[in-house]
């Protein structure tokens, strides 16, 4: 059956897990990854369909089910799934998008590495994105395109199926031309991105530099621009911007950029949040601390999060304030990504030593500064924890968005806690009532963390109803694709 929506992804919108010697699709375990963000919006039309890829033995095998049909409390939608062999997915994700990729977009160039690439092969995958997507796809329908692994999907796209409308949302940062540049690939990504109606950002910021990139490829006849709402300004943050594109022309062609970023689903969160699950694991995890503050702190292992700058500036905590110890405890809570990479594992490796060496130097029997944990937390028993932590403390070195500080905050039903927040999350732009903190700077981290710790209740109260203001006005329900109307042919108003 031809879907109106399609929805282009790398991931297979569940889990296959194997139960009595079968595979079971079950739902992701959170609520608020991008994956059951993105097919909430099949219930808006008669029948969707996602593309993603699935590891396979042999790619070519006749009898690989490559397009099968869900019926799930999203709807009933299509799954087309590219059988890629395993030396297809490491050169096209492992090797190209986190090593060449994923380091330019978070603006760290020295960890780039361009000689592994194997550029025919990133493109052979996206053109069977690309196939899929064309296959699938009713006439005029829309077909929305998530991540930079998927960049050339729009290009190839435009060729097969012109009648389509393409839309394109980037869940990273995006970054300058300076960085961007490096890329000896730029013009035939930024082209193809130029083939869609609507490309999308978390931030002004990222929109800004795309247009900044676009322009300095090629020739753009036009940028429209708007002033930024006030509601994306906090003053003195690192991406703050006054201005950003909402248009631009290139080749007699208009190209929507829109600003949507994405929120949590804060009704899930409050349910669990509220729940005798929740009360009673956040009564207990606050019997056990006593007079004890909690400060938590939830991530991925990646060198871009900041795990490591964080446990540095915690040693120095402890190390300035004496009167701290056995009155403080961290949890930190770094899961591993991509297990089979060096660089992660490397980071992993560095976190463990440091929680180690510091526990080690601080730690006496009755007291341990540092819980590190490595695995994924139940959601609920997470929330508990938010709940019962006096700080969160999330200080990545570039985020696209970082939904994990949105969850904290609908989690504190109770209007306390205080969330410490890196500038340079894109969700900064937004949470002005945060302590903010550049982590690349050892006093301010220092200082944020200690501040945080030391607030009056009523400014951490009146902080708190800032921030939930903000996270209970922008949900998960609130995102769309950009200034696409999943129903009409027409460009709509953004919802910004």
């Amino acid at each position: 059956m031809s879907s109106d929506l399609v929805i282009v992804y790398h991931r297979q919108p569940y889990e296959e897990v194997e139960e009595g010697g079968r595979i079971v699709l079950k739902e992701n375990s959170s609520p608020n990854g991008i994956v059951p963000t993105l097919k909430s919006f099949f219930g808006a039309v008669d029948h969707g369909a996602w593309v993603a890829w699935k590891l396979a033995e042999d790619p070519s095998n006749p009898e690989f089910e490559q397009v099968i049909e869900i019926d799930d409390a999203y709807g009933k939608y299509s799954v087309s799934r590219l059988p890629l062999s395993a030396h297809q997915v490491r050169e096209f994700y492992h090797v190209t998008s986190k090593e060449a990729f994923w380091p330019i977009l978070h603006s760290f160039k020295e960890r780039y590495n361009y000689d592994p690439v194997d550029w025919p092969n990133f493109r052979e995958v996206n053109w069977a994105f690309a196939e899929a997507a064309a296959a699938e796809a009713a006439e005029g329908a829309l077909v929305w395109v998530h991540d930079y692994n998927l960049w050339l999907v729009p290009g190839y796209l435009r060729k097969l199926r012109p009648d389509v409308r393409i839309a394109f949302f980037h869940h990273t940062p995006f970054p300058s031309a300076d960085a961007f540049n490096v890329l000896p690939w730029r013009k035939e990504i930024i082209e193809s991105l130029l083939a869609c109606d609507d490309v999308g950002f978390h931030t002004p910021r990222y929109a800004n530099n795309f247009v900044s990139v676009a322009r300095s490829l090629f020739d753009v006849a036009s940028v429209e621009r708007e002033t930024v709402p006030e509601k994306w300004i906090s003053e003195g943050t690192a991406l703050v911007e006054r201005l950003m594109p909402v248009e631009l022309t290139h080749s007699g062609k208009t190209v929507s950029v829109s600003v949507t970023p994405v929120g949590v689903d804060v009704d899930y969160i409050e349910d669990n949040a509220h729940s005798d699950e929740a009360a009673e694991r956040t009564a207990a995890i606050r019997e056990e601390l006593g007079d004890t503050q909690l400060i938590l702190s939830v991530g991925r292992t990646d060198y871009t999060k900041g795990g490591i700058e964080q446990l540095a500036s915690f040693e120095r905590l402890l190390e300035a304030n004496p009167g701290l110890l056995g009155k403080v405890r961290l949890m930190h809570v770094s899961v591993a990504a991509n297990r089979n990479m060096t660089a992660y594992e490397n980071i992993q490796n560095e976190i463990e030593q440091t929680a180690g060496r510091i526990n080690g130097r601080f730690g006496t029997l009755d007291w341990q500064p540092i819980t590190l944990i490595s695995r994924a937390i139940p959601f609920v028993e997470l929330v508990s924890y938010y709940r019962a932590a006096d700080v969160a403390w999330i200080t990545p070195l570039a985020d696209g968005m970082n939904l994990v500080c949105k969850e904290f905050v609908a989690s504190r039903v109770d209007g306390d806690g205080v969330l410490v927040l890196s500038e340079f999350a894109g969700a900064a732009v937004e949470l002005g009532s945060a302590v903010l903190t550049n982590p690349f700077s050892n006093r301010s981290m220092d200082s944020a963390i200690l501040s945080a710790l030391r607030m009056p209740k009523d400014e951490r109260r009146a902080r708190m109803a800032g921030l939930r203001e903000v996270v209970l006005s922008n949900t998960v329900r609130d995102w769309k694709p950009g200034r696409l109307n999943l129903s009409a042919s027409a460009l709509v108003p953004s919802a910004a």
